[in-house]
């Protein structure tokens, strides 16, 4: 039963690229717009957020959210979640009013018309180059003295379906503490399951999401970094591995 599916999930897999490039194509004009300064960022933000909905719901997902603390409006954050999917970004999109900039991988500027106006938006990182690392790192400074949010995947990739939670990088948390922000730890439990890296399973569905308790770093030292890091890996880690949907598949070879 399972082969008799592969077609069917080849073409839903196809028309999450169709949906994703028609779009952009369609709004390349006001995107080129939005982009050329960085005033309209929050303008831009709103258009993304909603181009994000589409994607989502238009791929069949519903969101089925757990809210622990809300975000205050205009205020800045560090958002943080385990990573198994493609439509992981998405998601965290979706979550916040306010505009984030995002921390990402350099190799996705090689996408046709995609990567055109991802590396007007995002900060990108060579994850293998020291000099890279501190670049970011500067850059994200300043967005966050802008009042600007960084949402950042902390394991640095997506990992191998049957790991849990990869270990988590220490910038992200240096960065928190640094400009005593808030850590918003998110759990996606069910995008590695829908929408994962292997083209030969998923499909639309619910996806569940919780947006923990902050973790609050006002009272943190540069120091405290790793002992930071802990906390916000064991929250995410305690959640993910205690959700047997999660776990099942996890386990599961196909």
């Amino acid at each position: 039963m399972k082969y008799f599916k592969i077609p069917f999930l080849l073409i839903w897999r196809l028309w999450f690229y169709v949906l994703m490039f028609s779009t952009i194509l369609i709004m390349m004009p006001l995107l080129l717009v939005l982009t050329s300064n960085e005033k309209y960022y929050p303008t831009f933000w709103k258009t993304i957020r909603a181009w994000s909905f589409l994607l989502v719901y238009g791929m069949g997902f519903r969101l089925k959210i757990e809210r622990d603390e809300r975000i205050e409006k205009d205020k800045s954050y560090l958002f943080i979640a385990n990573h198994a999917s493609m439509i992981d970004p998405w998601i965290m999109i979706i979550l916040s009013k306010n505009p984030i900039v995002f921390i990402g991988k350099k190799e996705l500027v090689k996408i046709p018309v995609f990567g055109f106006f991802y590396k007007k938006v995002v900060i990108m990182v060579d994850r293998g180059s020291d000099k890279s690392r501190k670049r970011v790192y500067k850059m994200a400074k300043e967005k966050l003295k802008n009042g600007t949010s960084v949402g950042i995947f902390p394991e640095g990739l997506v990992p191998e379906e049957e790991i849990v939670l990869a270990p988590f990088k220490n910038g992200a948390f240096s960065l928190a503490i640094e400009h005593k922000i808030p850590i918003v730890p998110q759990v996606y439990y069910d995008s590695k399951r829908f929408f994962s890296w292997n083209i030969y399973k998923g499909g639309p569905g619910v996806i569940r999401i919780k947006q923990g308790r902050f973790i609050e770093t006002g009272h943190k030292e540069i120091s405290d970094r790793k002992e930071l890091r802990r906390q916000a890996y064991d929250m995410i880690y305690h959640e993910l591995s205690n959700d047997k949907r999660y776990m099942d598949d996890t386990n599961k070879k196909f």
